[in-house]
């Protein structure tokens, strides 16, 4: 199968996501986009009714208020990661940055900001998902790739058993094609998750990073494909 094929497989694919949230009509707004993207949405309006049917099961996604009635995000979230191997996606309106490293301490897939455009939440859900089933980069081991290995702990690089020297966002962008491996990440995924901007036409931000970031890998070109119109994919096995 090819990248192209995997991607649009993908695309396809219905999930079946969990927003619990207090706030009725941003719950009804946001069943209305993921059904119009194909996938199906439930909503809880407490952290209790929320818990509970987190832990009934039969869910990809949960997106998960931290300011909730009865019970907060984080006791939900805590009580959640006691019993199920859940993915969560935190919201908050909230801007303190202990929030933020509070929530993904305590076991958070990923944070997100409120307000915010609902098609970053898909493509940040679609991340998610795939390093829930992509290549495991374990926080104390180092991943073989081929000729490259790495390791996420330290962030630290090898090409052909020589280090790599990478920019911070060299590293972030190699970890997130890695955790995807075999699956065409788009343009517009990237660009929402590590540049935190919408990405434009004539944008070439992305493209220096990948340059940079082939030439610093031995056989950088054929281990980051271009798929034309979409985005890139890594093609190495671990």
């Amino acid at each position: 199968m090819s990248a192209v094929e995997i991607e649009i497989g993908e695309r396809q694919k219905h999930l079946s996501l969990l927003l619990v949230d207090d706030d009725a009509e941003l719950c009804g707004m946001m069943r209305e986009f993921f059904a119009e993207s194909g996938h199906k949405l439930d909503t809880a309006y407490n952290g209790r009714e929320g818990l509970a049917s987190a832990l009934r099961g039969g869910y990809d996604l949960m997106i998960l208020d931290v300011m909730l009635p009865g019970l907060d995000g984080f006791s939900v979230l805590e009580q959640i990661r006691r019993k199920k191997n859940l993915p969560v996606i935190m919201l908050t309106a909230r801007v303190q940055q202990q929030d933020r490293i509070l929530g993904l301490n305590s076991g958070a897939d990923d944070y997100l900001p409120k307000p915010f455009d609902p098609d970053e939440l898909l493509a940040r859900i679609r991340a998610v998902l795939r390093r829930s089933q992509g290549p495991t980069l374990q926080s104390d081991a180092t991943v073989t790739f081929g000729n490259i290995s790495v390791n996420a702990s330290t962030r630290e690089v090898w090409s052909a058993g020589a280090p790599v020297d990478l920019t911070a966002m060299e590293f972030d962008l190699l970890e997130l094609l890695i955790r995807s491996a075999g699956q065409v990440v788009s343009r517009d995924e990237i660009t929402a998750l590590l540049f935190e901007r919408e990405a434009t036409p004539y944008d070439r931000f992305l493209d220096v990073h990948i340059s940079h970031l082939r030439k610093k890998l031995e056989g950088g070109r054929n281990l980051i494909r271009t798929i034309r119109g979409v985005g890139y994919v890594f093609t190495g096995t671990p």
